[in-house]
């Protein structure tokens, strides 16, 4: 077991690293140092590289060349990765058809029981409209843990599931903005917007992403993606498309919807990088359910608004009733303040990536 300061230390080293191929200290293509040699420059242990370098690679930062080093992968110029093959085959090997989360329905029906035992006069209490304080609070120290997001509570809206969100999303942009789809895509996506009298536009995937030269053509302002193995293809967008997806948006008034299902799933040995803590220009909502982690059963999903549109959310939106019930915002608060849920997302992955060993 790594002690804090040892992942402190490979923690730090790692963002550096990545700022620096990001900025293009070092450039596509281009050799970094040795684990030993980066030890020596930063100060650190080599074991700290080494989990560094790990990270940058399961991400798509750099790639490593057999009895020749490690190579900068990432290229800012465009949105190609240069062995996006590998990371589609990672990304493909967890079943996205809706199969039931193998969360222990012994954990799930004891917290249920400590809360109807000691929260009795709580869960018939009425909840704010977007959701519980304690339950936001949860959720904003877990995606600061697992994320790396650091948001306020206020900026969390709580709602049944990501359809209904979808909804919220509609009426806060408003009809006269033109949203961008994956395509093909989560169906619901589409059918939502449609009902919603929103015009959208569908881009084609390519092997990592939605391919550069529709996304640059496109007339949408809002773009709404699953980054992390988007259904139904299963394909995730490389460290390249991220920043490009990121570029688009800041190019001008757009906005990115990252829809993240599914990505604590991932098999990578961090959580998969968000849009949402890429982003510098606060133009990223952030969506992610409990139906895959704990069960479809549990309509439960939220969304993090960038802070420029909380106070327009409140306004124009602030009125619609939360419609996921306090004592089931009770029940998840617990497993996340517990720790519960992070277990079992941990023993998910790993029972994902000895499978991959196998495979």
């Amino acid at each position: 077991m790594r002690s804090k300061t040892s992942e402190s230390a490979y923690m730090k080293l790692y963002k550096q690293i990545k700022k620096n191929i990001v900025d293009g200290i070092y450039p596509y293509n281009t050799k970094i140092p040795s684990k030993r040699n980066m030890a020596s420059e930063f100060g650190v242990s080599v074991i700290s590289v080494e989990h560094a370098y790990d990270l940058l690679r399961d991400e798509g930062y750099i790639r490593s060349v057999e009895k020749s080093g490690y190579y900068v992968d990432f290229r800012a110029s465009d949105g190609f990765s240069a062995f996006p093959d590998e990371r589609t085959a990672l990304s493909t090997t967890f079943d996205s058809s809706g199969q039931q989360s193998d969360f222990p329905v012994s954990v799930l029906a004891k917290t249920m029981r400590n809360i109807l035992t000691n929260r009795q006069e709580d869960i018939l209490m009425k909840s704010p409209n977007t959701g519980l304080l304690e339950f936001r609070e949860a959720i904003s120290r877990y995606l600061a843990r697992n994320k790396d997001m650091r948001i306020d509570p206020s900026m969390i809206v709580i709602g049944s599931g990501a359809e209904y969100l979808y909804n919220l999303i509609a009426g806060l942009l408003g009809k006269n903005r033109v949203f961008a789809l994956e395509d093909p895509s989560y169906e619901k996506i589409r059918k939502v917007y449609k009902y919603a009298n929103i015009s959208y536009e569908l881009l084609p995937l390519g092997k990592d992403g939605i391919e550069s030269n529709t996304l640059s053509k496109t007339k949408a302002n809002v773009l709404h993606i699953s980054p992390f193995r988007s259904y139904p293809t299963g394909i995730s967008a490389s460290a390249s498309k991220r920043h490009e997806y990121i570029r688009w948006a800041d190019s001008s008034d757009r906005i990115i919807v990252e829809d993240d299902y599914e990505s604590e799933f991932s098999i990578l040995s961090k959580p998969v990088e968000t849009l949402f803590s890429m982003a510098a220009k606060d133009n990223v909502i952030y969506l992610n359910t409990f139906s895959k982690t704990i069960s479809p059963a549990l309509r439960v999903g939220y969304m993090v608004l960038p802070k420029h549109l909380v106070e327009k959310f409140n306004e124009k939106l602030g009125f619609y009733s939360c419609t996921v019930p306090t004592f089931e915002q009770l029940v998840l608060t617990e497993l996340l303040n517990n720790g519960t849920f992070e277990r079992h997302i941990n023993r998910t992955r790993r029972k994902l990536r000895s499978k991959q060993t196998l495979s």
